[in-house]
């Protein structure tokens, strides 16, 4: 089960925003930052590449999403859901806690 979930509205508007096609690839990854993520001191960054090695991956509206293996450390335990918030003008990242 992928611990990656992105809505459809929330491909679509990557995909107008990225101006990207379907084949596309987006990796989300771990980067330094003064706000608060999962993690302190770090947030989810997004680059538009193709996936090497995917720890985690999804495919939604011809989009794939992943997780590249080095930076899976950031999810470990979590489940991302992405969506879009103020009537579609933006991306939001949500985290919740895997129940073992």
């Amino acid at each position: 089960m992928s611990t990656i979930h992105v809505s459809d509205q929330a491909a679509r508007w990557y995909k107008e925003e990225l101006n990207l096609n379907e084949g596309d690839s987006i990796r989300f990854f771990a980067r330094y930052s003064s706000g608060g993520g999962l993690h302190p001191g770090f947030s989810l960054g997004i680059a538009v590449e193709k996936p090497r090695h995917p720890a985690d991956q999804t495919e939604v509206s011809g989009i794939q999403f992943f997780m590249e293996d080095h930076d899976y450390w950031y999810l470990k335990g979590h489940q991302l859901h992405v969506d879009i918030v103020d009537e579609g003008q933006d991306i939001e990242y949500r985290y919740t806690e895997v129940k073992q």
